[in-house]
């Protein structure tokens, strides 16, 4: 069963089915979305879900709104007549209760929502056939803190959430508590391989570049020796060079501390430039 699967078993399983108010307001939600026709005699709402189909029967059921069932082909179909019941319901005024905004948003998720295998990316979007529903569910997932992203596309309206972190507490404002710890479970394995990566990344820049400039150092040396002007050097130069070639793969401040008289960094950077001039000028006389 697929990750979105699991969190619609999940969410759809709560056991809320006698609180009218809330009821009313999942059935909005799943109305809102692209998987549900509304014309003048009736509402139909069409899914491949069991889950979805499931939880909106039990909702029809409770809320006493009559309805067909049936089947095409692969796909769940809910026909609902329109009545002076199921009319007030589609006019329903949303209070300020924080479950029934939740209802909503529960619905809409159920009714054509979908959230992508975390392994593989971070993607969770639900359908609409209005902008205006859409924008009404968005702006009630802001109201949680929840920020949703809105795009139009091929006749159709998505909201959708592309960022672990959003994706995260829009699960949790489902109540998918299991959800969330399978989700975060994922998301917190991958941003710890993700910086791993970046610090070897790092160390392997930093490793490159300690190397390159050691093998123009030691070509710099070996250009003085080979030119018979090394012993000419003074033997503050010759030592560092000398630590150079025995040492290719030391730091500037590991070599400062191997001398004699330990330097830093930036003393050691000094007498490399300086050996580094002495043998760009030895070039320039050949």
């Amino acid at each position: 069963m697929s990750f979105s699967s699991n969190i619609k078993e999940e969410i759809s399983k709560v056991n809320n089915l006698k609180n009218k108010e809330v009821l009313e307001a999942e059935f909005l939600g799943y109305i809102l979305t692209g998987n549900t026709t509304n014309n003048d005699e009736f509402l139909e709402f069409v899914t491949e879900n069991e889950f979805n189909i499931e939880r909106f029967y039990k909702i029809l059921f409770n809320l006493e709104i009559e309805y067909e069932p049936s089947m095409r082909g692969k796909v769940f179909v809910a026909t609902i007549y329109k009545s002076k019941k199921v009319e007030q319901f589609m006019k329903l005024k949303i209070n300020n209760d924080i479950e029934v905004r939740k209802a909503i948003v529960k619905g809409a998720f159920l009714g054509a929502g979908s959230v992508t295998d975390p392994t593989k990316q971070y993607h969770l979007e639900i359908i609409f056939e209005e902008k205006s529903n859409a924008e009404y569910v968005l702006n009630i997932c802001s109201l949680f803190g929840v920020t949703l992203k809105i795009l139009e596309n091929k006749g159709k309206i998505y909201l959708y959430i592309k960022d672990g972190e959003e994706i995260s507490k829009f699960l949790a404002l489902l109540g998918s508590n299991k959800g969330v710890l399978a989700f975060e479970d994922v998301r917190v394995t991958k941003e710890i391989k993700n910086n791993v990566n970046r610090l070897v990344n790092c160390e392997t820049a930093n490793l490159n570049k300690i190397v390159n400039a050691s093998v123009n150092q030691i070509n710099d040396i070996k250009l003085i020796q080979k030119l018979k002007k090394f012993e000419e050097l003074p033997d503050y130069l010759k030592e560092i060079a000398m630590l150079r070639i025995e040492h290719p793969d030391a730091s500037l401040k590991l070599l400062g501390e191997m001398l004699e008289n330990p330097i830093g960094k930036s003393g050691v950077n000094h007498r490399l430039q300086k050996i580094h001039e002495i043998a760009e000028g030895l070039k320039m006389r050949k």
